[in-house]
């Protein structure tokens, strides 16, 4: 029996990649953050051994992929998909969703990735978990191309310098000299784990601040609390991260000590700057390359229209990027047999 299969739409329209087995496809569930309620997984098992190959994929953006669905079982399958995109989506993210049982409805903005933050790790300054699902429903569903990425502190454990948005959790510091005993754990901390912003002088801990990039090691050494975070959740913003076959590359600082709210205000401007530069059209283009094309200068006018910033918010003036860091090989040809 043959089949009349809108490869492009399959794609384009549900969370569904083409197989290297002709008739097949994988399937991906959407994890904003990385984190599901347990209970969801039998229903991938059932997917997966119902109507794929019996295997599931961690994917590298913290998916669940279930490959070898085929293609006359992708109605079934998207119906299936109904308690993860009533849960995730529609409860836990609030994403508006016409019919949970027509499967995903785009693949353009891709799964936030997040690290563990602050609800598990004693590194995390900001909540990734949470941001995560506040902000799938500015990132999905879209259909232009947008890769998020969330680190609850500096260490960047989850690779948010790689992608296109990078937002990583950064505090601002209390510091309480009656608490400082002059102990010096907190200079060895930050001299050690990041910056070296810390002294001591007249026998208490002193910060340069200018050199201070918010990761909190401060606080995880200092035995008497003297130094703490303060509460109000900031980020830092890099951009244009990628990696790539040719010119693969570290984002740089775009905002820094910005809330979450200036954040709500840049991603749907961000699908603008994508919509103004592909003229309308969806195609799988990296922001960076975009930024590339466009100019960092035009990507800040559209992507900073109308955003209303907190106090002590940063905006980098300028970016650079060196495309072009490659050295000269030498083809070496094989060595000549010796013969027997």
């Amino acid at each position: 029996m043959s089949m009349d299969i809108d490869i492009i739409k399959a794609r384009a329209d549900n969370e569904y990649r083409l197989s290297k087995v002709r008739g097949e496809a994988m399937v991906s569930v959407r994890v904003p953050g990385g984190i599901l309620p347990a209970h969801l997984l039998s229903i991938a098992q059932h997917i997966a051994q119902t109507w794929g190959n019996g295997q599931i994929h961690l994917t590298t953006r913290q998916k669940l992929a279930m490959p070898g669905i085929r293609y006359e079982d992708i109605d079934k399958v998207n119906a299936a998909l109904e308690p993860f995109i009533r849960e995730i989506e529609m409860e836990m993210c609030d994403v508006e969703v016409a019919d949970p049982k027509a499967g995903y409805q785009a693949l353009g903005g891709r799964n936030i990735v997040a690290c563990q933050g602050n609800r598990i790790c004693q590194k995390g300054n900001t909540d990734t978990t949470g941001l995560a699902r506040r902000l799938e429903k500015l990132v999905y569903p879209s259909r232009y191309h947008l890769k998020v990425v969330l680190a609850g502190c500096p260490n960047d454990c989850a690779k948010a310098s790689m992608a296109d948005i990078g937002i990583i959790g950064v505090a601002r510091m209390r510091f309480n000299a009656e608490r400082c005993i002059g102990c010096g754990a907190c200079v060895k901390n930050c001299s050690h784990h990041a910056v070296g912003c810390l002294s001591l002088k007249n026998g208490k801990a002193f910060k340069e601040q200018s050199p201070c990039i918010g990761c909190g090691e401060c606080v995880l050494a200092c035995p008497t609390l003297a130094w703490q975070r303060e509460p109000e959740q900031l980020y830092q913003v890099r951009l244009g991260g990628r990696t790539s076959k040719k010119t693969p590359r570290v984002g740089k600082i775009f905002l820094n000590w910005v809330t979450e709210e200036v954040i709500t205000q840049v991603i749907p401007n961000i699908f603008e700057f994508e919509k103004k530069m592909l003229g309308g059209k969806p195609i799988y283009l990296h922001m960076g390359h975009l930024i590339d094309k466009g100019g960092y200068m035009r990507f800040k006018e559209v992507v900073l229209n109308g955003v209303k910033f907190n106090p002590g918010a940063y905006v980098a003036q300028r970016m650079y990027w060196a495309e072009d860091e490659y050295v000269a090989g030498i083809h070496v040809k094989p060595a000549a047999s010796s013969g027997g």
